[in-house]
């Protein structure tokens, strides 16, 4: 319920921002740059592989953003929409540059084991943890560290990341299941074997 309250607070204070920028307060947007740079940053790293580049796009997005704001109608969280900006911006850069980044073999794992990897992302106990799992995830192509980052980091629901990858909520789902299927063989093969095994244990 706090959190609720708490993202609440957050788009009433994004809105009073946004309306001060449209009123003519180009200064505002200062603020709204201070609030989400850093994830900005951060999703384009995961998609670009690239700190230079992830920096442009950053850059980026928020002219984008300033450009379009008055487009924004708020039928969606401003951060979704950001997101999106952030993400069409990355692809964009992908296409200009023609990356494709080799996709990472499956390997056939069973429901438990996924649903393992799954409580791992979910019930991450010590920040070195933390950071161990979100190295692997820079391993992963770019859609699917993009989806992984905003879904388990960000907290945004398959409907948001439907309206950030333009995508439906239900192949949302599909993606996220096969990109921890993805993020499962990296772990697998790079995290020591007793932190797959506590996981799995713990809650089984």
């Amino acid at each position: 319920m706090c959190n609720g309250r708490l993202i609440f607070k957050m788009t009433i204070k994004d809105q009073h921002y946004i309306n001060l920028i449209l009123n003519g307060d180009s200064r505002a947007f200062a603020v709204l740059v201070n609030r989400y740079k850093d994830l900005v940053y951060t999703l384009s790293l995961r998609m670009l592989k690239n700190r230079e580049e992830a920096e442009e796009v950053a850059q980026d997005t928020f002219i984008k953003v300033y450009k379009s704001l008055s487009r924004f109608k708020g039928d969606s969280k401003f951060s979704t929409w950001i997101y999106k900006v952030a993400y069409n911006t990355c692809l964009d850069r992908i296409k200009k540059n023609k990356k494709y980044i080799n996709d990472v073999a499956i390997d056939e794992f069973t429901a438990h084991e996924v649903k393992t990897i799954d409580n791992a992302l979910s019930k991450l106990e010590t920040e070195e943890h933390n950071q161990a799992i979100k190295k692997c995830i820079t391993q992963l192509p770019s859609d699917d560290a993009f989806i992984l980052t905003l879904y388990y980091f960000e907290e945004q629901s398959l409907d948001e990341i439907s309206q950030v990858v333009g995508l439906t909520p239900n192949n949302v789902k599909v993606k996220l299941f096969r990109s921890r299927k993805k993020l499962a063989t990296i772990i697998k093969a790079q995290l020591e074997p007793e932190i797959i095994e506590h996981y799995g244990k713990a809650r089984q």
